[in-house]
């Protein structure tokens, strides 16, 4: 067990923050599929002020790419977290991984949908 002391208050947000700096640098170096969908976001950020006709739809269209980028750290952390087990093949670890990388597929399926609505709504059926 880890008795070490906890820091508290603010200095625990502080650290927590330098933490989660850490993991994303991380993500960045080392994860490909990270760095992609970084470049996802780069492209999709200023295409959202186009699409979006209001701050729900552009909530909406955001919010999409940061659950993509939130699944690929979790999915990344999976990834790692077998990895470091062992090296040897194990069922087990080929599903956590398999199931890891389907939870990216959904979350970027539900990023099509949602931006693929939003734009025929505002786009398609406006004309209409």
């Amino acid at each position: 067990m880890n008795h070490k002391p906890e820091a508290k208050g603010f200095v625990r947000v502080i650290k927590a923050t330098g933490y989660s700096m850490k993991g994303l640098k991380a993500a960045y170096q080392h994860e490909i599929a990270f760095r992609q969908e970084v470049v996802l976001l780069l492209c999709l950020f200023p295409a959202s002020f186009f699409v979006a006709r209001n701050a729900t739809q552009w909530a909406l269209l955001m919010g999409t790419v940061i659950i993509v980028m939130i699944v690929e750290l979790v999915n990344s952390a999976i990834e790692a977290a077998v990895d470091r087990h062992g090296g040897e093949w194990h069922e087990l670890s080929g599903r956590a991984k398999d199931l890891g990388s389907a939870s990216v597929f959904m979350a970027l399926l539900n990023l099509a949908f949602v931006w693929g609505a939003i734009f025929v709504d505002n786009y398609i059926w406006s004309v209409w």
